[in-house]
């Protein structure tokens, strides 16, 4: 009995240490990623730092994900004991710890900043790899995160050396310094998505000769009372009207000596999902204000972090995807039914076959997106890339949005009852995918930048050419006569596209955008098949015959015949 007791204490850690997840190891497409887009010594870095992150993410931070989810939600305090408003929203321990160790990683920090162990600067390709792992346990947190990195490259980007040496440092830190959270307050209720209908207005500040002071509000208000500095859109007396009238500022959310800064929130949002960020509306009276760049360019500055933001969508939209996956995956090889495991039916093994292949396929397309993205930041791309990069950020947060969903439904699905229980992970999952499909834009405007880049700088044509460039080097076969095909047949439907009025335009948009999306992530896999063989080969086959309907009735079922090489 003696001996029993004292192996007991040993047994229960060694059970507990097999049970703990890790959602780095085993994504081999990251990893391959990883790989192909960082040198040595930063992939050696990365390597073991997101195998730190992808732990934590998968146990700690996931289970602090369900308590803020249900029971853990921010709240506002309007007031403090003495009855002087104070505008606080509490989050409670567990979140903070998150938000701590999240951001301690450099997550945001060491896009701007040097990494100690590497004596340089890191990267949005690492940044966006975090952001992966963190958005598969609580993309509700990695809104803030995301709109901290916005306000750090404005920022960096455009505020002046005063401004910058005072906020930069600590919407960078990772901790060794005090830590202000960002936050983009965009959305009034007069305006919504038309954010030249703003009326937020900035009048010169008698008391401080640098600043404004800003009146109104603002109606979606994510991180509310969570930031250190917000970056806000307004109006300065005497601008013109619309879009091009709108100055950046930035607003510190308290003054210097720690007393509010003219701002108050009204009240909390109560959203069906992503819980665990505030999402307020704040009312502007009086607040000090700070211009950041040119004063008539704020709209374009923003619509620069809208693009970082999209990306940043876009990547919790595919971490949802591979929470799901792998969600749908582990139930079904558990579960027992008619006297098999779920993994040995075929319709089974043909749903998780197609989640396989768009996953990877979406994952591979995003990071490619990335690369670009770090050519734009850097300002090595060319007048082409620019154009190029945005087009792919409209298309592919439309899409990944989209699968999100669906990967969550897929999810659902699969654990039957269970899925709708919230005993399990997969409501949450559901819930908080559909708001990726609101944030950032909606598909309709979506659609519409689409519309924009078609008619302005013909992007259709630039989009045709770049997937032809990258075709042809490619090993003649199947599935590059394939992609050509359907590259030709979408080439014809965007110049009849680009011919419409604009009223057909808009109807027509988002199912061209959805097509381009398809075109593009077939290139990929097709460059990943031939790159890498094996397993990637067949992902891809079953990519493009679920993606463009080619299997008919009867014929094979590639996704139950690849099935154990591809899972």
């Amino acid at each position: 009995m003696k001996v029993l007791q004292d192996i007991a204490p040993q047994l229960n850690e060694n059970t507990k240490a097999a049970k703990r997840r890790n959602f780095f190891t085993g994504d081999d497409t990251l990893q391959l990623l990883l790989k192909e887009h960082l040198d040595e010594p930063f992939l050696a870095y990365a390597t073991e730092q997101l195998e730190a992150f992808g732990e934590l993410c998968a146990n700690e931070i996931d289970e602090r994900a369900r308590h803020n989810d249900r029971d853990g939600q921010p709240v506002l305090q309007r007031y403090d004991r003495y009855g002087e408003e104070v505008s606080e929203v509490w989050v409670n321990e567990g979140y903070r710890q998150t938000a701590k160790q999240s951001y301690d990683t450099g997550i945001v920090g060491y896009v701007h900043k040097e990494i100690p162990a590497l004596g340089r600067k890191g990267n949005y390709t690492y940044s966006f790899a975090q952001g992966y792992l963190l958005s598969q346990a609580e993309p509700g947190f990695y809104c803030p995160v995301t709109l901290t990195m916005a306000t750090a490259y404005l920022l960096d980007h455009y505020a002046d050396d005063r401004l910058k040496e005072r906020l930069l440092p600590h919407v960078c830190s990772t901790g060794e310094v005090p830590l202000y959270e960002g936050a983009t307050f965009l959305t009034e209720r007069q305006g919504g998505s038309d954010v030249g209908a703003n009326l937020v207005k900035a009048i010169k500040a008698e008391d401080a000769s640098d600043a404004y002071r800003l009146y109104g509000e603002k109606y979606f208000a994510s991180n509310a009372g969570r930031c250190g500095v917000a970056m806000v859109l307004a109006r300065i007396e005497g601008a013109p009207a619309g879009s091009r009238g709108l100055t950046l500022f930035a607003v510190p959310w308290r003054l210097e000596d720690g007393r509010p800064n003219g701002l108050r929130i009204r009240r909390l949002k109560d959203k069906l999902g992503v819980r665990a960020v505030p999402s307020g509306e704040v009312e502007f009276d009086g607040a000090l204000a700070y211009v950041v760049g040119d004063p008539a360019r704020g709209f374009i500055y923003m619509m620069e972090a809208l693009n970082l933001s999209r990306i940043c969508n876009a990547v919790a939209s595919v971490g949802i995807m591979r929470r799901a996956l792998t969600e749908a995956r582990e139930y079904a090889s558990r579960r027992e039914a008619f006297g098999k495991r779920l993994t040995e039916f075929p319709m089974v093994r043909d749903t998780l076959g197609k989640l396989t292949a768009k996953l990877h396929v979406e994952l591979a397309a995003m990071f490619d997106l990335i690369k670009l993205y770090e050519k734009v930041t850097e300002g090595t791309a060319s007048e082409r890339e620019v154009i190029l990069h945005r087009l792919y950020i409209a298309i592919m947060k439309k899409e990944t949005a989209e699968q999100a969903i669906h990967f969550a439904h897929e999810a659902i699905e699969m654990h039957g009852g269970n899925g709708y229980i919230e005993d399990f992970v997969t409501p949450r999952l559901l819930r908080d995918a559909q708001v990726l499909t609101v944030w950032e834009g909606t598909a309709n405007i979506l659609g519409l930048e689409l519309v924009r880049l078609v008619h302005k700088i013909a992007a259709h044509r630039l989009f045709v050419g770049e997937m032809q460039r990258r075709l042809l080097p490619l090993a003649e076969g199947a599935m590059k006569q394939l992609v050509t095909s359907k590259l030709d047949e979408l080439a014809a439907q965007l110049n009849d596209f680009a011919g419409y009025d604009e009223a057909l335009q808009t109807y027509e948009a988002k199912g061209l955008a959805q097509r381009m999306a398809w075109l593009y992530e077939s290139v990929v896999a097709i460059e990943w098949a031939e790159r890498y063989g094996g397993k990637y080969a067949l992902l891809a086959e079953i990519y493009l015959e679920q993606t463009w309907g080619l299997r008919k009735m009867g014929e094979p079922m590639k996704t139950v015949a690849y099935f154990e090489k591809i899972s």
